[in-house]
């Protein structure tokens, strides 16, 4: 281990705790509420007139749009009761399985894509950038212990605990 993958791992759960997480969280149930009613009300409007490709595109992107967002809704709510200390950070890791986190892109070739109605081109843009946003905060929070388990047979072990914290106030410091 480096010390670099320590501190990274460090700055995720000081991250995931912080205020910019509580904006991002804000900023996704915001974002699921926005394509919800656009999908229940005007997009449902404005699908009725496109085209059968258009068409076909838009029910689509609207059902990858509403995959994704839920994904990254559960997941942030499972951070939230991580940060909020109704589950523990080896709770929710444990719990993951059940939050399917992909990374998805836009099913729809950009020529195409460019016809669907631009509310939804943005919602599915906005999206997908949230979606990446997260996929890294994930990757901060989860890769270490999902490294250590894999490592240990699935629980760092109390000797393997001591050994670290011994390595890391030695007069050499962490390697």
């Amino acid at each position: 281990m480096s010390a670099f993958s320590d501190n990274t791992v460090q700055f995720g759960h000081r991250l995931a705790s912080s205020e910019a997480f509580k904006s991002l969280f804000r900023e996704g149930m915001l974002l699921v509420e926005e394509a919800a009613e656009y999908l229940d009300g005007a997009g449902r409007g404005e699908s009725r007139t496109l085209a059968r490709a258009e068409a076909l595109a838009y029910a689509s992107e609207s059902m990858r749009l509403t995959t994704r967002l839920m994904q990254l809704a559960s997941w942030l709510l499972l951070q939230r009761a991580v940060n909020e200390g109704e589950l523990t950070l080896a709770q929710a890791a444990a719990d993951k399985h059940k939050v399917k986190l992909t990374r998805q892109e836009a099913a729809t070739d950009g020529a195409l894509f460019q016809r669907l109605p631009i509310k939804l081109q943005d919602l599915v843009q906005q999206s997908l950038r949230l979606q990446e946003r997260i996929l890294h905060l994930d990757q901060l929070l989860y890769a270490r212990k999902a490294e250590t388990a894999a490592a240990t047979g699935g629980a760092i072990g109390l000797e393997e605990q001591f050994a670290q914290l011994r390595q890391a106030f030695s007069p050499t410091g962490p390697n």
